[in-house]
């Protein structure tokens, strides 16, 4: 069934859950998918994964790690808190397009400024929905992160073999660079710290640890966390030279996440975090931050199958046996066998076994590969703030 040419497979298999489709899911593999469509019209290429957050899908598609992906969401109540400026991870969305089971609903949520479609609209950015969600995640867990074509067209006139072909012809994650397109174009201060409620955001005044944060395309709420950890946050793009960096006169230096292949993001960034590793200071990576660390300090990372995404995910620290509950997302890992002997393994992943974080055994230089600011997510693992900003008191 998989090699059935596109109308074949559309008549064999697709579920298709309402009798006037205006939107089509096309896997590089033949199968098709029929829903709803919303937000803006058009056509996206990219990788599709899935994620198992039940919250926080504002967040999620302003994750500016999502860059090139469509994200299928398994929870099916989304849109129902609507969207508002203040949660935003990024200026505006940066995931190619949304897949979700239903309709997103009208916002009932007092903090909500607009809703899900409107604000995708907006942005230019595709929404499929009346999907069979559960059968999209099996395909993606089967197969790996399948390669993908979505169009919405109100008129529900969709070329098949053409979307079928833009998909096979989507050249993938691997290889490709994507901090370049999501970074900062110059460098700035950041003092906002974390929401609290009633008040929202504040802003930080005391002075702090003097930090340099490099942008592969870091969230906001990760700078945040950062400010109310007790630092002066300057944030550099992620071209910055260790020169550049070190500048600055940091008491340490934070990787932060983004998307794309590690290796080719390495190729300028790894020369860059070697130079900062050579000054002697505390360094503490998150994400792409860890896997581009773990390149630097000699180990290898590689693509999973469909990678980690979602805001459960189970994570057990070595040194303490504690578990903890951590969001994730992420499509490429670092390979524990090939870490070198003066670097220890110190978390991994209790679903599969895969690696979750490194130290060096002598140095504060650390990295984890969830996202302990918890947006979305839980905050079990916000403690690592708090470790790397003692570890410059030291």
């Amino acid at each position: 069934m998989p090699n059935a040419a596109p109308s074949e497979q559309a008549q064999a298999s697709a579920p298709v859950s309402h009798s006037n489709p205006t939107a089509v899911i096309v896997l590089a593999d033949g199968q098709v998918f029929y829903g709803k469509g919303f937000g803006a019209e058009g056509t996206a290429v990219a990788e599709l994964c899935f994620n198992t957050a039940m919250t926080g899908y504002q967040e999620i598609m302003t994750d500016p790690s999502y860059a090139g992906q469509v994200v299928t969401f398994t929870f099916p109540h989304i849109g129902n808190t609507g969207v508002n400026p203040e949660d935003n991870e990024t200026g505006e969305p940066v995931a190619e397009g949304v897949v979700v089971k239903w309709d997103p609903t009208e916002p009932s949520n007092y903090r909500a400024t607009e809703d899900l479609s409107s604000w995708m609209e907006k942005h230019s950015r595709i929404g499929v929905g009346g999907i069979d969600t559960r059968r999209l995640t099996r395909a993606i867990r089967m197969q790996g992160a399948p390669h993908v074509a979505i169009q919405y067209s109100k008129d529900g006139d969709f070329d098949l073999d053409d979307l079928l072909a833009k998909a096979k012809g989507f050249a993938g994650l691997e290889g490709l660079d994507l901090a370049k397109e999501v970074t900062c174009a110059q460098s700035y201060q950041w003092d906002e710290m974390r929401w609290a409620w009633p008040d929202g955001y504040s802003k930080r005044t005391e002075k702090g640890r003097k930090v340099v944060a490099i942008d592969y395309g870091a969230k906001r709420n990760i700078l945040r966390c950062l400010a109310s950890a007790g630092c002066d946050v300057t944030v550099l793009p992620a071209t910055a030279t260790a020169e550049e960096a070190l500048a600055h006169n940091p008491e340490g230096v934070f990787l932060s996440n983004g998307p794309g292949d590690p290796v080719a993001t390495g190729a300028y960034a790894v020369p860059a975090i070697q130079g900062i590793l050579a000054a002697d200071i505390p360094v503490f990576g998150i994400c792409l931050g860890h896997q581009m660390l773990a390149l630097a300090l000699g180990a290898k990372t590689l693509k999973m199958n469909h990678g980690h995404h979602g805001a459960n995910h189970p994570v057990k620290e070595h040194e303490t046996s504690k578990v903890e509950i951590t969001s994730m997302n992420h499509g490429f890992a670092v390979d524990s066998q090939s870490l070198p002997s003066d670097v220890e393994e110190t978390h991994i992943s209790l679903f599969d076994g895969s690696n979750c974080g490194i130290r060096l055994k002598d140095r504060p230089v650390f990295s984890v590969q969830y996202h302990p600011e918890a947006s979305p997510g839980p905050q079990d693992s916000y403690y690592l703030f708090e470790r790397f900003v003692e570890a410059m008191a030291d």
